[in-house]
């Protein structure tokens, strides 16, 4: 079956050309790649780093700077629009997907019951604060969308998983939380991440933050529920609070003040969080019912380049 491999590239030709060279070594001259163009400025990204590395594919340049996860979107969704038949395999271009990991992902869909194999990863070659951060960030997750997530871009797609994802207006949003809302049959494979080919990450702290959000803002609906589950929990609370408080002040055991400061705060909690559940289960309401439509990923496309090979 044909392989096609996704990969957004920005202001990165040098680390792509080295990991396109390196896709070959590891799975052969036949793989297809799709490097999409997330509006570089200072270095133009060409075919020729692909037809360079003895392979085949097309540079998608775009409009403008979509950001990592649209651009991998809209590589997706080209390959379910030009090849549909065939393996897709997504990673990023810098090197720390290593391509020699590639072939454990590939076999991992040779089981039939499996739809999309993810790499989780059995090493980092991070810092001790960004560890931390992430097991934050898994635990965030966890708790308020209710689901796992311990897996990032690195993964290999059958062709019906590639065709549900680009069906999926998530998909523009986050691209490893959207395969979990897909209800696609999910393997991981542990595999060790590399060291960056060249240059430095562009990914600062506040960008990881917003990157987590976007992971949970794909299951908003489920995320409302939970708040407003946990407003009722409080008014619950702040009303046995009211009532504890009174039998106190009937049983003459309230302070002068006390009684009076402790209803305030205790109503002004229950009004409050109480107006908060409202919110959340309208804001549920309008999720559910509003129409989720696929995005068409032609507009943000300014040209396709094309190997000879390819064309």
């Amino acid at each position: 079956m044909r392989k096609v491999v996704v990969t957004p590239i920005y202001e990165d030709s040098e680390a792509a050309s080295r990991l396109f060279v390196e896709l070959r070594k590891a799975l052969g001259p036949d793989l297809h790649i799709v490097a999409v163009d997330d509006g570089s400025v200072n270095v133009a990204v060409t075919p020729d780093i692909i037809r360079d590395a003895g392979l085949s594919g097309v540079v998608i340049r775009l409009k403008r700077n979509v950001g990592h996860q649209r651009a991998i979107a809209i590589g997706i969704c080209h390959v379910a629009e030009t090849a549909p038949d065939a393996l897709c395999i997504v990673m990023d271009s810098d090197g720390e997907d290593l391509p020699g990991t590639v072939g454990e992902l590939l076999a991992a869909l040779d089981a039939p019951d499996i739809d999309a194999a993810v790499a989780r990863r059995a090493s980092r070659v991070e810092t001790l604060r960004f560890k931390a951060f992430y097991q934050m960030y898994r635990l965030f997750f966890r708790l308020f969308a209710g689901r796992e997530i311990g897996f990032g871009n690195f993964m290999a797609l059958r062709p019906a998983a590639v065709k549900r994802l680009a069906a999926m207006q998530e998909l523009w949003t986050h691209v490893a939380a959207s395969l979990i809302a897909s209800k696609l049959r999910i393997t991981a494979v542990a595999v060790h991440r590399g060291p960056r080919y060249a240059g430095q990450s562009r990914m600062n702290f506040p960008s990881l933050v917003l990157h987590g959000f976007r992971a949970l803002m794909v299951f908003a609906e489920d995320v409302l529920v939970r708040v407003g589950l946990f407003c009722l929990v409080v008014m619950g609370l702040s009303t046995v609070g009211v009532v504890f408080v009174a039998i106190l002040k009937a049983a003459g055991l309230a302070t002068p003040g006390w009684f009076s400061v402790a209803l305030g705060v205790l109503v002004g909690i229950f009004i409050q969080t109480g107006a908060l559940t409202l919110m959340c289960l309208m804001l549920a309401g309008i999720s559910r019912n509003s129409a989720l439509l696929p995005i068409d990923h032609h507009v943000f496309i300014d040209d396709i380049l094309a190997t000879d090979r390819y064309s």
